[in-house]
């Protein structure tokens, strides 16, 4: 809901995400008992084509109680086509549950491919490691 907004930009600020493409009508968000907004994520679409599993955020009080999980499996639930995502290293275990697998260079397409280029800069100076996945729609 659009009462949802801010809550889901406190999230995303606090998990250090890129706010671009927040919009709050493609979020999903899990409530507190109390009413307050702990964890979110969204399909971001791209002009390529393109949709992306993004801004995944869980409140740090929340954490190691498997929000992030059911956001995640909610979203690809909805998805029917191919889905990716950008994520740290150290994260690729994560998503690799969810049927994510990691994307060399020449797979990307064409919004990840200049991503790609920009997060080369924080990769050679040792800051972090990015990596772009795909999860294709299971086969019925």
């Amino acid at each position: 809901m659009a009462s949802d907004e801010l809550s889901i930009f406190r999230l995303i600020r606090e998990g250090g995400i890129n706010p671009m493409g927040v919009r709050w009508k493609r979020f999903i968000v899990i409530e507190s008992p109390e009413g307050r907004v702990i964890a979110c994520g969204q399909i971001k679409p791209h002009a390529d084509g393109t949709e992306e599993l993004a801004s995944l955020a869980v409140d740090k009080a929340w954490r190691g109680n498997g929000l992030a999980r059911r956001v995640i499996e909610y979203l690809i639930g909805i998805h029917e086509g191919p889905l990716y995502l950008m994520c740290a290293a150290h994260l690729k275990e994560l998503y690799e549950k969810f049927g994510f697998f990691v994307l060399e260079d020449e797979q990307l397409p064409r919004y990840f491919r200049r991503i790609k280029r920009f997060m080369k800069i924080p990769e050679k100076l040792g800051l972090m490691v990015v990596l772009i996945m795909k999860r294709e729609p299971a086969m019925e």
